[in-house]
């Protein structure tokens, strides 16, 4: 995502941009759902077209899935065992290895559209690889798998679920391991003309198995009321502020009235603690204190924690449980010379624990060296601005936002043990210089500093999926680790040990940011925050 101020670019880059986004595991997608007797086993292999940097190639996408036979209303309908594998062509393979890569991790967004009784919606089928080897020449095969959403319905009819749109997301190494440049390959996919019938993966009965003669009107929601019968919906909460509260109307370069962006609200697809269903008690487990102390009207708070890898260590740590203070910026509705409509807010946030900008302390364990069991006590320190830049794009009946959020860290180190014996670093051991990660745009946010981005969609009528700074969501990014100065105390330099075992690229992050509390309004939502205004969400890491 860009800053505030736009810079053009077309709306087809923008859209494909958005749609690879590495969405999370979705809330149930239609009311209510299904018990199986038996199971529905699912092997498709399916043609696509995808769009490569060297242009439009065939591929084949094959989908493997198990649905139950049948369902009741009411009981849920869970996909399992599913994976989405991609054959791409030999230009895909020179595509990579013109950018001199040697090993390549992948990311899958399958969109799955969902219908019962002439009433549709849609499910992201997300998932994941571990790294793979780039051959030297002919196909790229690439297998993902991962969480699916839970489907639901209360009502009786057949369920369908269809194949749609694909994106894959590739982040290539070279053969020392450190990101290529571009550092990211971004690759839609659509059914071929020739898949006909057979992109239909699924139909589940529900009820009698039936379907219902007459549709049963447009998906119900908080937009619609007026619908008397059950169908596809997500109930969506209001936003407090922001981006919820654009302009009614404006005007720019004469072309008319700025519509409407949908509200986001909390989700069951972040592995959130807090009671998830309409009416249930609000159970927030343990945190950190996250008070805010000299609230705005534009104050909101939230808690962030998820894992970070250590490339070198071929390990990963968990980052705990963070309060982040926003301070949420004016909305701007920006039409690009593209014609595209933007609505575009630069936020500023700090981390706060014990009244300093910083991550809690945390513990982590590798093994260094292959064989030294290691535990290291580590804080993340805020040494500069955070901020917080979104970018919605308006497209009915879509929406689709991208935020960036830019911070600079810096990795202390407070203690260190090695195969049981303590290792005295001293009161300074920190990195030279705060992390970094790969700016899509240096000239205006230059230095060095950690990048994280998320992804999300609006779509008008149901709830938001993916990242979205008021309901949250995952943040990703890469990051390299600095060397580390003044570790040791008595003489002893430790500097070298610790900038060797852990400095380095190419560390995947992976952040999980909980539904945020508007802080500074005069009734705070109980569904956002307890009652002393901190967050009612805390947020589980996820790999």
């Amino acid at each position: 995502m860009r800053g505030p101020g736009p810079t053009p670019r077309s709306s087809r880059a923008r859209v494909r941009g958005a749609t690879i986004a590495a969405f999370v595991a979705l809330a149930p997608l239609l009311p209510a759902a299904a018990v199986a007797v038996g199971t529905l086993k699912v092997d498709a292999s399916l043609p696509y077209v995808c769009t490569l940097p060297s242009g439009q190639q065939p591929a084949t996408v094959r989908i493997t899935a198990a649905f139950p036979e049948r369902a009741v209303p009411g009981e849920e309908i869970r996909p399992t065992d599913v994976t989405t594998t991609v054959e791409l062509p030999a230009p895909a393979v020179a595509d990579l290895t013109a950018l001199k890569a040697s090993t390549v991790r992948a990311e899958t967004l399958l969109t799955v559209g969902a219908g019962q009784n002439g009433q549709r919606t849609e499910a992201s089928w997300r998932g994941t690889a571990q790294p793979l080897g780039v051959p030297a020449e002919g196909p790229l095969t690439l297998t993902t798998s991962g969480d699916v959403p839970t489907l639901t319905t209360d009502a009786a009819g057949d369920l369908t679920l269809t194949a749609g749109g694909l994106a894959v997301d590739l982040a290539p190494s070279t053969a020392d391991g450190a990101p290529t440049t571009p550092a990211s390959l971004s690759v839609t996919c659509v059914p071929g003309q020739d898949a006909g019938d057979r992109a239909l993966l699924a139909t589940v009965p529900v009820g009698s198995g039936t379907p219902s003669p007459e549709p049963s009107g447009p998906p119900s929601s908080s937009a619609t009321p007026e619908s008397p019968s059950p169908g596809p919906h997500v109930p969506r909460p209001p936003l407090p502020t922001g981006l919820d509260a654009p302009p009614r109307s404006g005007t720019t370069r004469g072309t008319g009235e700025v519509p409407t962006v949908p509200r986001s609200g909390a989700r069951k697809d972040r592995g959130l603690t807090a009671a998830d269903e309409p009416g249930a008690p609000a159970a927030r487990p343990a945190a950190p204190p996250c008070v805010t102390e000299k609230p705005t009207p534009t104050s909101l708070s939230a808690y962030i924690t998820g894992y970070s890898n250590v490339r070198k260590l071929n390990g990963a740590n968990v980052i705990p449980v963070s309060c982040v203070q926003i301070e949420q910026g004016q909305p701007e509705f920006v039409v690009l010379p593209d014609g595209s409509m933007h609505l575009f807010q630069t936020s500023t946030g700090n981390l706060s624990h014990g009244g300093r900008r910083q991550t809690p302390p945390f513990k982590a364990t590798f093994l260094t060296f292959g064989f030294a069991p290691t535990t290291a006590t580590l804080v993340l320190e805020q040494a500069g601005p955070m901020t917080v830049t979104s970018d919605v794009l308006l497209v009915f009946p879509d929406n689709l936002a991208e935020t960036y959020i830019r911070v600079p860290l810096v990795l202390r180190v407070l203690d260190v043990q090695v195969n049981g014996t303590r290792l005295d670093v001293g009161p300074s051991c920190r990195t030279e210089k705060p992390l970094s990660s790969p700016e899509p745009t240096p000239a205006k946010y230059p230095g060095d500093h950690l990048v994280l981005l998320g992804k999300g969609q609006l779509l008008n009528g149901t709830d938001a999926t993916g990242y979205l700074l008021t309901s949250g969501g995952p943040l990703t990014g890469e990051v390299t680790i600095p060397a580390f100065k003044d570790c040791g105390a008595g003489g002893e330099n430790l500097d070298r040990l610790l900038t060797a075992s852990i400095s380095g690229p190419g560390n995947h992050i992976k952040q999980i940011q909980g539904q945020t509390c508007s802080v500074g309004v005069e009734t705070p939502p109980p569904d956002q925050c307890t009652e002393d205004r901190q967050p009612l969400v805390v947020p589980k890491p996820a790999r």
